[in-house]
């Protein structure tokens, strides 16, 4: 068995050795080599818990560092040596004499604490210190990444309740951290990883909806792929092009966010197209002639275009975003980018690996960090750095032209509290492109921001709902800090239901919270507070419980009566109340009515929407 398992270690490592021989000196090769032997020789008596030796990890690991992330020789060694100091007799001061400095910093930045006690939890406070490191060196936090992925890759081998701990962590911090870092693949992979291990019925019903749209569409979009290529070639313009799916976890956000299902989510997926690296025109220039010559062929969707090209993102990413109709009659997303564009998108703050580039990086980040700081006395640290650091983005402006980047979701309020903390609190009306508002309102990427100021007006407590930027939250909660909550058993939030998939906690009073697996709230206690999960079952009794489901449908006749007896009738379920609209033939119905269980609430969804002339049932 020893013997085999050599055998598989040598054929793991090899990889590495082959890929970091073409980019390091010998001399930097031959400390590689090291670093795998003394990595090697410490975990020896080490077993995963799937039955492998230790070492698979730390090669693994090596491997995404070198190959994944492209990073160069004293990364790949720490990667090797990321556990050894945590897991093994071995200090960082054995670590620094064997291959220096900074192998020894970036080893003890991965290396999780261990304190008598720790300032919030073991988790948060690890958290501070791979943050705190990052103000100085982005690689370390990129062999943790590298580390974390891994570990989501292998976690079928965990109990449910270390897989939602991990997972949590994972949604809560890794998976965001990896979004801002501009490192889209990993940033995708994670946050599906965790949505399969969080929710894994839901996530294979999305998987297999997916699969299935894909063999569906190959011919159509095939057909389409290859006519944008003919026309851009015929015009002297190669380019790489392909159709790519969302994941089951973006999709899945989508219907939370825009409370609806599958079917009715907009652009599973879209086509991305991906030109040489120009050396006459700027790479904005190919992109209009793209834009062009595709639009001279399709019809384009009216204000459908933006441009990510003047205004990337925060995390660097750059394409022009446009959709076309098809020949059938579908809207199909198209994104256009240059193979710099490309490389930007997946290594992200690596990619251009000029000093001055990634200090921009760095200091960003330690601005904001500096910001949480100076504010983060109530509120939770970490809670502040998501807020403020872990959202997608959107460029809004003042009067005067400057542009200000706030969280996308982000209210007229953000707004206001982003530019100063008085005018947030003295906010009475905001103009959006020129049009009165309230501060509540919602803001568009573009949207440029006016704020009207009262001296006699003060903060309302639902403000606090209305934000996203930690700034506003930070001041807010200060404000309202004498305002408690309340402890609760069954989630608040998410209001899970007996059979749902859910998870527990256990509170100071003995008390167990009990929330969905996706419950955002849950997440976030299983990244901070992750011993205090338990595996719970949550099983149906005599209880009932208010739910709420929306019904949009074509109006017939007794359409109103064969809702009520689906219920009522045929379930024996009492109704409590039902509002219903009609416009143009349209029928919209909230109902709201008890039941005992998840389950008995997805019999009502499945009979209802069998009902003649229902389209979309929703549980609101």
């Amino acid at each position: 068995m020893k013997q085999s398992y050599d055998k598989e270690i040598l054929s793991r490592v090899e990889p590495i050795f082959h890929i970091m021989e073409q980019r390091v000196t010998p001399e930097e090769m031959e400390n590689i080599r090291k670093a795998f032997g003394l990595a090697y020789e410490a975990h020896s008596s080490q077993k995963r818990k799937t039955g492998e030796p230790y070492i698979i990890h730390p090669i693994a690991v090596a491997r995404i560092v070198a190959e994944e992330l492209m990073l160069g020789a004293n990364p790949v060694i720490a990667a090797f040596l990321h556990d050894v100091v945590e897991d093994t007799p071995y200090t960082i001061e054995d670590i620094e004499e064997m291959f220096g400095k900074d192998v020894a910093f970036l080893v003890r930045v991965v290396t999780k604490l261990k304190k008598e006690s720790y300032d919030t939890s073991k988790q948060v406070d690890n958290f501070k210190q791979m943050l705190e490191s990052m103000q100085y060196d982005i690689r370390a936090i990129l062999i943790k990444l590298a580390d974390r992925l891994h570990n989501m890759r292998t976690l079928s081998s965990m109990k449910a309740d270390k897989q939602m701990k991990i997972a949590g962590e994972t949604d809560f911090f890794y998976a965001p951290l990896a979004n801002r870092l501009g490192l889209y693949p990993i940033k995708v992979e994670l946050e599906n990883l965790s949505f399969r291990y969080r929710c894994p019925m839901e996530y294979e019903r999305i998987h297999g909806l997916i699969e299935a749209e894909k063999l569906q569409d190959a011919p159509r979009l095939e057909e389409f792929i290859h006519g944008i290529e003919m026309q851009l070639v015929g015009h002297g313009i190669p380019v790489q092009i392909e159709a790519v799916y969302r994941s089951p976890f973006s999709i899945r956000r989508k219907m939370q966010r825009y409370g609806c299902d599958f079917n009715h989510v907009e652009n599973h997926h879209f086509v991305r197209i991906v030109y040489r690296d120009p050396e006459e025109l700027s790479e904005k220039e190919v992109s209009l002639k793209i834009y062009a010559l595709l639009t001279d062929i399709f019809k384009e969707k009216p204000g459908s275009v933006v441009n990510y090209i003047d205004s990337p993102k925060e995390n660097n990413y750059q394409s022009l975003h446009v959709r076309l109709l098809t020949k059938y009659g579908k809207w199909e997303e198209i994104h256009i980018s240059s193979e710099r564009m490309r490389r930007c998108s997946r290594y992200g703050c690596v990619a251009e690996r000029e000093e001055g580039n990634i200090a921009k990086w760095i200091e960003k980040f330690r601005q904001n960090l500096q910001d949480i700081a100076c504010h983060n006395h109530e509120s939770s640290f970490m809670e502040g750095v998501v807020s403020s650091f872990y959202n997608d983005d959107m460029v809004v402006f003042t009067p005067k032209g400057k542009s200000i980047t706030l969280p996308t979701g982000s209210t007229a309020l953000d707004f206001a509290f982003e530019v100063h903390s008085d005018i947030g609190h003295h906010a009475q009306y905001a103009r959006i492109n020129g049009k009165l508002a309230s501060v509540k309102s919602t803001l568009h990427r573009g949207d440029c921001i006016e704020i009207g100021t009262k001296e006699s007006i003060s903060p309302h407590e639902d403000w606090l709902a209305c934000v996203r930027t930690y700034k506003a939250k930070s001041y807010l909660i200060r404000l309202f800090k004498s305002r408690t909550r309340s402890e609760l058993v069954r989630c608040p939030y998410c209001q899970p239901l007996p059979d749902d998939e859910v998870i527990g906690f256990k509170n100071a009073d003995s008390t167990i919270s009990v929330h969905k697996r996706d419950c955002a709230k849950a997440i976030s206690r299983a990244s901070q507070d992750g011993d205090s999960v338990v595996a719970i079952e949550y099983k149906e009794s005599d209880t009932l419980y208010p739910v709420c489901i929306h019904v949009k449908a074509i109006d017939r006749y007794h359409l109103l009566s064969d809702l009520i007896n689906c219920i009522t009738d045929k379930l024996q379920l009492g109704i409590d109340h039902l509002k219903t609209d009609t416009v143009d033939e349209i029928v919209d119905c909230d109902i709201y009515f008890q039941v005992h269980s998840f389950n008995e609430l997805q019999m009502v969804i499945s009979d209802i929407s069998s009902i003649e002339n229902v389209d979309e049932v929703e549980k609101v």
